[in-house]
């Protein structure tokens, strides 16, 4: 038994995503919460919103036992590059690409 959750279309860049994911994977719900509450990295906030979302899951879908759930899975895809110009000097344009991030987390019980 598992529940997921998944956010789509972040505006964060994936490799910033996956560095807060590592600190999370195979922790129980209660650590990766406190994890995410106290590390000072801009990811942290969508992401527990999304581990609140999933242990909501897990409780009212799937019937699970929230103080045995641990974060079993979670990772992170490149979602679509918003391509933006900067002006430069001489008339020059320079490329910025803001990246976006499709995020999963799945829980599961602990036996």
């Amino acid at each position: 038994m598992e529940a997921t959750a998944k956010v789509t279309y972040v505006r964060i860049a994936p490799r910033k995503v996956q560095i807060v994911l590592d600190l999370i994977r195979n922790k129980p719900v209660e650590e990766a919460a406190a994890i995410l509450k106290h590390t000072p990295k801009a990811a942290c906030e969508p992401l527990a919103k999304l581990l609140k979302s999933a242990i909501a899951n897990a409780e009212n879908n799937n019937n699970m036992d929230v103080t045995r759930l641990y974060v079993a899975e979670c990772f992170v895809c490149q979602g679509p590059t918003l391509k933006r110009i900067r002006p430069r000097a001489q008339g020059r344009a320079f490329r910025i690409n803001k990246k976006t991030s499709h995020i999963t987390m799945v829980l599961k019980e602990a036996e």
